[in-house]
């Protein structure tokens, strides 16, 4: 039976393991696309990859009606493979591992594209992406120092703020409007519609947007696309499911992918907002599950 690998990996070093695949020469516009299947509960998404190295798939459930019953949105499992021979190595909560990839995602883009004197973080949502966002940010932003909570329940929200208090950052729960004060803004929402006004947002600042992942649905409106230099994971991927991007319009012409980005071979301007949409890529999976792998042999000695 393969064994179940508990992910102990912190923010640093999934970013590291992350960038570690792009430096290597990683194809993310050649990399397999996301199956998704709608079933009564919600949605199953089918999510393989594969290096010579290693091989995964992850099968993860998105119920909407869970939280309402004191259950995850995300649920899950992925499977590790040895590459060569395709042997199932380990399991892994595939939840968690969302929860660990995704904002280590949002974390090396962001590290490339925030100012270097970025201070303040206005954040939208209060789930687990809000709290692992919250935390990946500030293991790589060196000057961050205020965050700016703007969620709809305010049992989540003030935990949040408690948690970045924890953290020695100043907080509070806010309003929209806080993105004009805003270095940073990161958006970790299951709004289909725009979460603020994109007029407001400085020059100075970047914009993440990671909540969705469907043609038709958005976080940002159209005005910050417009305004905006455009950093994605994969073009192909993007203008197929990053609704922010479609319903403004935006093409291929203006899209930097993140490889681009980590090897410097996309310009970053500050005279502008800088806008990463992300809706997640199996590779980033099994770049995670990898780099947990090898840290796990590495501390029993197998």
């Amino acid at each position: 039976m393969t064994a179940q690998l508990e992910l102990t990996l912190d923010f640093p070093a999934a970013v590291a393991a992350l960038e570690r695949t792009l430096v290597e020469g990683l194809d993310v516009e050649a990399c397999p696309a996301r199956s998704n299947v709608a079933v009564p509960a919600g949605e199953l998404l089918l999510m393989p990859a594969a290096t010579d190295q290693y091989a995964g798939v992850k099968v993860a459930g998105v119920a909407p009606g869970n939280p309402a019953a004191g259950l995850p949105r995300i649920t899950g499992s992925y499977l590790l493979l040895d590459g060569p021979t395709l042997r199932p190595l380990a399991l892994l909560d595939g939840a968690a591992l969302t929860a660990l990839r995704t904002p280590a995602v949002t974390a090396l883009a962001l590290r490339a594209l925030a100012g270097p004197d970025a201070r303040h973080l206005v954040l939208f949502g209060a789930g687990p992406q809000a709290l692992g966002h919250l935390e990946a940010l500030n293991a790589v932003l060196p000057g961050l120092d205020r965050v700016t909570v703007v969620a709809r329940r305010p049992g989540p929200a003030a935990e949040l703020v408690a948690r970045a208090a924890e953290l020695g950052l100043a907080a509070a729960v806010g309003t929209p409007g806080a993105v004009a004060g805003a270095d940073a803004v990161v958006c970790c929402t299951t709004a289909r519609t725009p979460l603020f006004d994109g007029a407001l947002v400085p020059d100075r600042a970047v914009v993440a947007a990671v909540g969705s992942h469907e043609p038709t649905a958005r976080e940002v409106d159209a005005r910050l696309v417009d305004r905006a230099d455009l950093f994605v994971e994969a073009r192909e991927v993007a203008l197929r499911e990053a609704g922010d991007l479609l319903m403004a319009g935006a093409g291929a012409e203006r899209l930097a992918n993140l490889a681009e980005l980590v090897t410097r071979k996309a310009v970053v301007r500050h005279d502008r907002p800088r806008l990463f949409k992300s809706v997640g890529m199996a590779w980033q999976d099994l770049a995670v599950a990898a780099a947990q792998y090898v840290s796990a042999r590495q501390r029993t000695g197998g």
